[in-house]
């Protein structure tokens, strides 16, 4: 199978709902386009979430990162291409190309994700799939941007607590991946992004959070644009850890 052939694109339009007070499309809308997009290509392929659920199986998002050089802009066209880098037994690396409307890079994402049984939540072997056939989806194509880091919080004193409301809850009962980005951004006052560009996201999800849990955001500075932050649920575990980076 030839590279092309692994790599899939697909069209968006920066919509003005899409978009913030700086007509730039939102790092959570973007964050959902990339997870559609991945869905897309894993379908069109025989793995997509409705081939696995009927086996009892699904995708869940264990880490991703994106950065940007720009936004694309209310009513710009755009573009995400996406393919499968490396298939390990449990993990599967899948990254992102974000093009504008003349198919300039502006931006770069990388993600991993676990296919988990819907029954014990535990992972299952990916390599089982289709007898391994995913792994013929392997693509070189290149990435330039670094894979998440760590992140480890010092700090004891949340800035913000939240109980987790019907809005977060997606179709496997917990809270959206995507929710945890936008809720981690409204840590910051409107002037952080009045003055300054979000260059870098990146976030780890260490474990699922219900509807009706609390939650808690620890945030620490690490240098004058770089955040660290770490959400916890009902006092005590650890479910998200993400790293602001701005411009």
């Amino acid at each position: 199978m030839s590279e092309d052939n692994k790599v899939s694109t697909y069209q968006f339009v920066a919509e003005p709902f899409h978009v913030d007070f700086t007509e730039k499309l939102t790092m959570g809308v973007l964050g959902n386009h990339l997870l559609n997009c991945a869905g897309f290509h894993a379908a069109e392929r025989g793995f997509g979430i409705a081939t696995l659920n009927e086996n009892h199986y699904t995708w869940v998002l264990s880490r991703l990162a994106v950065e940007m050089e720009e936004m694309p802009r209310a009513y710009e066209k755009f573009s995400i291409q996406t393919w499968v880098e490396n298939v390990y037994r449990l993990f599967t690396d899948r990254n992102f190309a974000i093009l504008n409307q003349e198919g300039k890079p502006i931006g770069y994402a990388r993600s991993i994700w676990a296919m988990i049984s819907m029954e014990t939540r535990k992972p299952a072997d990916l390599l089982a799939l289709h007898g391994g056939k995913i792994t013929d989806y392997i693509c070189k194509k290149e990435c330039p941007i670094d894979k998440a880091g760590r992140v480890k919080i010092t700090e004891q004193t949340p800035c913000f607590e939240y109980q987790v409301k019907y809005g977060d809850i997606d179709l496997n009962g917990h809270v959206n991946s995507i929710k945890y980005i936008e809720h981690s951004l409204n840590l910051f006052p409107l002037e952080m992004f009045r003055e300054k560009s979000l260059r870098r996201f990146e976030v780890a999800y260490v474990a699922e959070s219900y509807y009706g849990d609390k939650l808690s955001f620890y945030r620490e500075q690490i240098n004058k644009n770089e955040f660290d932050i770490e959400i916890k649920k009902n006092d005590a575990e650890v479910v998200v850890r993400s790293k602001v980076i701005f411009n």
